[in-house]
């Protein structure tokens, strides 16, 4: 298994836990003649040039080698949606993308479109498919604030506005009892190499 990765701070977290990992973009990393049976984006291919993603991709599976790009949609429970989305549009007033806390597998289903566009357009391919898996996990307070600085924007914040947002979160899910059981969906495109 190898790891290709972007950022070097998350290719060395990798590298700590054991895995090999090479940073760049996947569409600019070189392959260097090696090819693979799979190629699996977890939560990423939306930063992935679709088009050139694809090409990528095919160039480096072996025949009958799989494509799978899944992201995970997550939907708290409507109380806590509204209650972190307060929290953000009182926080990062100008960052609208925060003020919105529960997406389902339809929101990410119009993401993985484009994508699964982009692979039947590279005749590479056989048909994407597209599959969807629910399934729950209950987070408690620690646990929640422990997952939020990974996700999307959150992980850029500066570090002060960060400690606000947790605060605020944490304050909500204290509200709730101390634990809530937060719904995801995952949502994969996948299509065999041809």
């Amino acid at each position: 298994m190898l790891g290709i990765d972007p950022d070097p701070r998350m290719a060395e977290e990798a590298r700590r836990r054991g895995l090999d990992v090479e940073v760049a973009t996947i569409e600019a990393w070189e392959p260097a003649g090696r090819t693979f049976d799979a190629l699996v984006a977890g939560q990423a291919w939306h930063w992935v040039d679709p088009v050139a993603g694809a090409a990528k991709a095919a160039a480096v599976l072996r025949p009958g080698g799989r494509l799978a790009l899944f992201w995970n949609a997550s939907e708290p429970p409507p109380d806590l949606a509204e209650g972190f989305a307060a929290v953000c549009r009182r926080v990062v007033p100008d960052l609208p993308m925060m003020h919105r806390w529960s997406f389902g597998g339809d929101d990410y289903a119009k993401l993985a479109a484009r994508p699964a566009e982009a692979i039947r357009a590279s005749g590479a391919f056989g048909e994407p498919e597209d599959w969807r898996l629910p399934w729950e996990r209950e987070y408690t307070r620690d646990e929640w604030l422990d997952q939020v600085p990974t996700s999307g924007v959150a992980s850029r914040l500066p570090p002060d506005t960060l400690a606000e947002i947790l605060a605020g979160f944490g304050a909500v899910v204290d509200a709730a009892g101390g634990t809530f059981t937060m719904r995801y969906t995952t949502v994969a495109v996948t299509a065999a190499r041809t």
